[in-house]
């Protein structure tokens, strides 16, 4: 479980998303394509092409956290 502070909100990021990219690459996109700052303390989530994995990139004001979530027989919806 992500403790995560009353306030934060979170964005999905629609389509799919290269699961090869590391932080920066997904903070970079959340610049780019989302227009938003990566740095604001907001939670962003990215879901692959098969639609099994995700990914939640969360900067809580000292550093960025990378979460993966793999699901085995299920699909991310």
């Amino acid at each position: 479980m992500i403790p995560v502070p009353a306030g934060v909100r979170v964005w999905i990021a629609t389509g799919h998303t290269d699961m090869r990219r590391d932080m920066q690459g997904l903070a970079l996109q959340v610049q780019e394509i989302l227009k938003r700052d990566p740095h604001a303390g907001d939670l962003y989530i990215f879901r692959g092409r098969r639609g099994d994995m995700a990914k939640i990139l969360w900067h809580d004001g000292l550093g960025f956290s990378l979460y993966a979530k793999r699901l085995d027989r299920r699909k991310f919806t």
